[in-house]
C-alpha cells in the first residue's frame, strides 16, 4: 500500500510517499521525502514566528505534495497527517490538505502524533527495536523520555520543566550573536572549543526523577558573560563558551536516559527529534549505552528533523492496527505523547 504523509507542525512543510507491506506494516520504504524549510523566513527573528510559518505553509503545501507524488504514478491508498502537537496555524494547513485529498481520492485518513512519529522514525531504516523501548525525543519544542510499549501505549517518564533542548540552543546562540538556528551552529563551533573551560551547572542531575531543566543554564551563560565584562576581563573564546554550554546541557540528558532505561529494564533506546542530529549528543549516547549495555537506535539525520516519512510510517502502522480518523479529524496543538488521538476510532476489529 502507498501512504502519503503530510507534516506541517512547525516551520517545515513536508510530504512523503511511502510503500508499506499490508501484511507487515513495520516494513516501510520511503519513495520520496520532500521538505521545504522556512529557516530564511525566521532567521532575522531568531526563532519561529507562528503567523509567518502558517503563511509559508500555505504557499508551499501544494508544490511539496505534488513533488512527493512524482515518485510513482500510483495513487496513495492512505493519507497520514500530523494532528499535533504544534503551532495551530501550521497544523491547520497540513490537516486541510490531507482532508481535501482524502475526500477527492476516497481514501482513509489517519491522524498522527508528531512526537510519537519521531519515536518510530527508525522503522524506515529497518532498525526498529522490539517493544517496550525507551524513546528520547529532543527538539526545539520537546525534550522528554518515554517508555514505548506499543503505538497505542506510551508513558512519559520525564520531560523538561521549562525550555526544550533545541530552544536553549537557539536562545544561547542568539545571545552570543550566532546565526539561527542555533543547534547546528553551536554543534559545529563547539568542536573547536574546550568543553571544560567553564563549569556551567548541570541542572537536576540529582533530582531523583527523569525530568530536565534548561532555562537556568541559559541564564548561567548570560550571567557568566556579564560578570566577565563587569570585571573588565577578556571573554573566553566563543567556541569555549558554547562547548562548555553544550557539555552542561547534554550531560543530564544522557545520564537520565541511561538511568531511565536501567530503571525500567529497557534494553533499547531510540533517540529522535531535530537535536538528535547533534554530533556530541550522538557520541555521548553511544558511549553511555555501550557502557550500560543498552542498544542505541539512531535514525539518520534526515529522519531526525521534522519530515513526513516518519508520519507516513506511523500512520501505516496505526492504520494496520485499525485506527482511522475520518474527514472530521481536527488539529490538537497541545496533544501529549501517549494521549489517545481525539476523534480516533477503530476502523475494523
Amino acid at each position: 500500500m502507498l501512504v502519503l504523509g503530510i507534516e506541517t507542525s512547525c516551520d517545515e512543510t513536508a510530504a512523503s510517499l511511502c510503500r508499506t507491506d499490508t501484511d507487515t506494516p513495520w516494513k516501510v520504504a520511503a519513495l520520496s521525502s520532500v521538505v521545504a524549510s522556512q529557516i530564511e523566513e525566521h532567521k532575522s527573528y531568531g526563532g519561529v514566528v507562528p503567523e509567518i510559518a502558517a503563511r509559508a505553509h500555505v504557499e508551499a503545501i501544494a508544490p511539496v505534495i505534488a513533488e512527493a507524488l512524482t515518485a510513482t504514478p500510483e495513487r496513495p491508498g492512505l493519507i497520514a497527517v500530523t494532528a499535533g502537537p504544534g503551532l495551530a496555524g501550521s497544523l491547520i494547513v497540513g490537516m486541510s490538505a490531507a482532508k481535501a485529498l482524502a475526500w477527492a481520492w476516497d481514501v482513509p485518513l489517519t491522524a498522527v502524533n508528531h512526537i510519537e512519529a519521531h519515536a518510530y522514525a527508525p522503522v524506515l531504516e529497518g532498525t526498529m527495536p522490539s517493544h517496550p523501548f525507551l524513546a528520547l525525543v529532543v527538539s526545539g519544542g520537546h525534550t522528554l523520555l518515554a517508555e514505548v510499549r506499543s503505538p497505542d501505549d506510551m508513558e512519559i517518564l520525564g520531560q523538561t520543566l521549562d525550555d526544550a533542548l533545541g530552544e536553549a540552543y537557539d536562545k544561547v546562540a542568539k545571545f552570543l550573536g550566532l546565526s539561527y538556528p542555533g543547534g547546528p551552529v553551536i554543534d559545529s563551533l563547539a568542536r573547536e572549543g574546550d568543553a571544560g573551560a567553564i563549569r556551567f551547572p548541570r541542572a537536576m542531575m540529582r533530582s531523583g526523577d527523569f525530568n530536565f531543566s534548561l532555562s537556568g543554564l541559559k541564564t548561567a551563560v548570560i550571567r557568566h558573560v556579564a560578570d566577565v565584562e563587569a570585571r573588565g576581563a577578556d571573554l573566553p573564546p566563543v567556541a569555549d563558551i558554547v562547548a562548555s554550554f553544550q557539555a552542561a546541557a547534554l550531560e543530564p540528558i544522557v545520564a537520565k536516559s541511561i538511568a531511565a532505561a536501567l530503571d525500567r529494564g529497557l534494553s533499547d533506546l531510540v533517540a529522535g527529534g531535530g537535536v538528535a542530529c547533534n554530533t556530541a549528543l550522538r557520541a555521548s549516547l553511544r558511549r553511555a549505552c555501550d557502557e550500560a549495555g543498552v542498544r542505541l537506535v539512531l535514525a539518520p539525520g534526515s529522519l531526525c528533523t521534522d519530515n513526513a516519512a516518519m508520519v507516513a510510517a506511523l500512520g501505516a502502522i496505526r492504520h494496520a492496527a485499525g485506527h482511522t480518523s475520518g474527514l472530521d479529524a481536527d488539529i490538537h496543538p497541545n496533544l501529549r505523547l501517549g494521549s489517545p488521538m481525539p476523534g480516533d476510532r477503530l476502523a475494523r476489529t
